[in-house]
């Protein structure tokens, strides 16, 4: 093994298939979009040169940003959710709960495997209000809050919070999983030297148990937002980005901008502001992790 990767050539060798493979899929479509973002229209048809003008006119078109601000609105309460919430059920079952660990984790981890339409389709009938009362409208029936009685996915407010319930109640298992294995690693001599010492509850958990499960922590919070910032197949299942644009994330607007109205230029714009947000947060949840420890 030792003369293989001293060898550079035998190097070269293993690397360049997984590097050709990731510069066709990943790096020349990054490229295509960039050069792309700089034309308006639809390639072959009406399809013009227009320098900054789409980067410009980004910021003044209202449905591009409504997307915007909705997108991180929802960033914002899903991702602490699925990771807050990952991490509760996480220490229940490591402290709590460890003799149906198992069975706990496999009920947990089952919504992540759900199909994404299948999961829309269940929570719009938890909604639904007519023909007839869905689940939590009956609920709020049987215990005389009719007055609380609404169309949950006919509004603004409540799709959207309609939406985030769903998306983090669908993540907490993946979550729950990740941080759990970290759990398992921590070393029992640590935890019962701390104990002795005098710390448990609140104090355990903030000076044993989080400084040890802090990498994955990051990690899920550079997946969560990542996954979150992208948000597509869950909106256009439960809410297809309504009422209204109440609901269209940055994707759907990409989309719609594409597909609809025919205006790839432009939609390439808001792909490539993705993608620097993306890059953006990664690099600043990186960089503060390394200064604070």
């Amino acid at each position: 093994m030792d003369r293989v990767l001293s060898d550079k050539k035998a190097i070269i060798l293993m690397v360049l298939p997984a590097l050709i493979i990731f510069v066709s899929v990943v790096f020349i479509p990054v490229i295509w979009t960039f050069v792309y973002s700089f034309y308006s229209g639809m390639p072959g048809l009406k399809f013009q040169f227009t320098g900054f003008s789409n980067y410009i006119n980004m910021w003044s078109n209202e449905q591009t940003m409504d997307a915007i601000k909705m997108n991180w609105k929802y960033i914002l309460i899903v991702t602490p959710g699925q990771i807050g919430l990952g991490l509760l059920v996480s220490l229940m079952m490591y402290f709590s709960i460890k003799k149906y660990k198992t069975l706990c984790r496999t009920i947990v981890f089952i919504p992540t495997v759900l199909p994404t339409v299948a999961v829309a389709q269940m929570f719009a009938k938890m909604y639904e209000m007519v023909p007839n009362y869905g689940l939590i409208n009956s609920l709020l029936n049987l215990v005389g809050l009719d007055q609380w009685i609404q169309p949950f996915l006919g509004q603004p407010n409540t799709a959207f919070a309609a939406l985030c319930a769903m998306d983090v109640w669908t993540a907490i298992g993946f979550y729950t999983v990740i941080i759990y294995g970290a759990l398992v690693d921590i070393p029992n001599e640590l935890l019962e030297a701390a104990r002795i010492d005098g710390a448990s509850g609140v104090k355990l958990f903030t000076k044993i148990v989080l400084p040890m499960i802090r990498t994955i922590m990051i990690t899920c919070l550079v997946f969560s937002f990542t996954g979150t910032i992208k948000l597509y197949e869950s909106a256009t299942a439960l809410t297809k980005g309504g009422p209204g644009f109440a609901t269209t994330s940055m994707t759907m607007n990409m989309y719609q901008n594409a597909f609809l109205y025919d205006e790839y230029g432009y939609a390439s714009t808001v792909a490539i502001l993705i993608l620097i947000q993306c890059l953006l947060v990664t690099f600043l949840i990186n960089m503060l992790s390394r200064e604070k420890y």
